[in-house]
């Protein structure tokens, strides 16, 4: 025990602490527009995007994750005209990922920096956070909740049925765009954290153990957001007990609370989206 009280007292144990708090704030709701768009491909793109934004950083001298975030970001503002139907996205990623890995890997090439050094970066380390990471995720954790709260009526429309928002006057491919761009940027700045094959553990599996438990959209919200932070704290606080990384703690932490959350016997309100109307509001 105190060991781990030491471990506390460091400073980049605390810094990291932190950042999982600000992190279980704004990135489950992330993985709530994830599942609610059916864009989990997307996060699979970002991840090679992502790559190539660190490629780019390391080839230039640029900060390599403020370049990941950047390339992420307009990849999701590009990728919004082809969101109006799952299948025309889909197809795009797989495009998009086989263009940004080949672009990834040929930067490194010419700038001679050795490719695993890049592909580090994707596996993440919570103890190397920095306060940039910090920065980044609190804006996170004010803007993604800031803009679900502010809009949830035009989300609960456009996750439902699109042609039915445009119908009702949402502005879809202008909030479709935000929406995919807030997503790029979470994923991006999720990788510090956990690592790019880790993410979802920030962002979809706590998601999809509120989506088993809660009557509506901002049900879903909370719920998530709840999930997100007993799973960022405890998976943590149980890695540094444990002596191991905590990426992997995290992820099995959440996979268990998502799989214990379907073995819940479904409530006969179905979830948030049956109707526009039950997403808004819980009865």
């Amino acid at each position: 025990m105190t060991g781990f009280l030491d471990l506390l007292a460091l400073g980049s144990v605390q810094r990291a602490a932190f950042a999982l708090l600000l992190g279980a704030i704004g990135l489950p709701i992330v993985g709530v527009v994830i599942i609610g768009l059916d864009i989990v491909p997307v996060r699979f793109a970002m991840m090679h995007i992502a790559l190539l934004g660190i490629a780019f950083g390391l080839l230039t001298g640029v900060d390599p994750l403020l370049c990941a975030v950047v390339a992420c970001g307009l990849s999701g503002a590009g990728l919004a005209p082809l969101a109006r139907s799952s299948t025309g996205l889909s197809g795009a990623m797989g495009l998009l990922m086989s263009l940004a890995i080949a672009a990834a890997l040929l930067l490194l090439s010419i700038s001679g920096v050795n490719a695993a050094g890049a592909f580090e970066l994707l596996w993440g380390s919570i103890l190397a956070t920095r306060t940039g990471d910090v920065v980044l995720l609190a804006v996170l954790a004010v803007v993604v909740p800031g803009l679900f709260f502010l809009r949830r009526e035009q989300l609960a429309l456009l996750l439902h049925d699109r042609e039915l928002a445009a119908c009702s006057g949402v502005r879809v491919e202008r909030l479709t765009t935000v929406l995919l761009v807030l997503v790029a940027i979470a994923v991006a700045g999720a990788i510090r954290l956990t690592g790019a094959l880790l993410v979802d553990a920030l962002t979809l599996l706590p998601a999809l153990a509120a989506r088993r438990l809660a009557h509506s959209l901002t049900g879903m919200a909370a719920w998530a957001v709840g999930i997100g932070v007993v799973v960022n704290l405890a998976g943590f606080t149980l890695a540094l007990l444990l002596d191991q990384p905590p990426g992997p703690v995290l992820v099995l932490l959440a996979g268990v609370i998502a799989l214990a959350a379907h073995l819940i016997p479904e409530r006969r309100t179905t979830a948030w989206q049956s109707s526009p109307h039950e997403a808004v509001s819980p009865h």
